[in-house]
């Protein structure tokens, strides 16, 4: 299993309010000065939500708004965009599939 780590909030949020373009435009620049691969993805109405997992029923009940999500398998990357963005809600699952570039 593999643990990825995300910050959800509505996609009027994050893909309106908030600068995230820019902020993952800048962050995937960084990665390739350093020759990191990328490991963090934006998604549209994630399904990892579907879990019934207490967690994501939680997280369910506070956004009732269509989501977007940042997700990565980075857990400090994921505190970052916490600290930036401020009004999303973090978390983490297991997937047993490794999400890749393709996804």
């Amino acid at each position: 299993m593999i643990t990825y780590y995300f910050a959800i909030a509505s996609q009027d949020f994050l893909l309106q309010e908030e600068p995230v373009e820019e902020i993952l435009r800048e962050r995937t620049q960084y990665y390739t000065i350093i020759n990191k691969p990328i490991d963090f993805w934006l998604i549209k109405d994630p399904s990892f939500l579907k879990k019934n997992t207490k967690e994501m029923i939680s997280i369910k009940r506070q956004l009732i708004k269509p989501t977007a999500a940042i997700i990565s398998q980075n857990p400090k990357f994921i505190d970052w965009i916490k600290l930036r963005l401020g009004f999303v809600l973090i978390g983490q699952f297991n997937s047993p599939v490794e999400i890749t570039s393709n996804f």
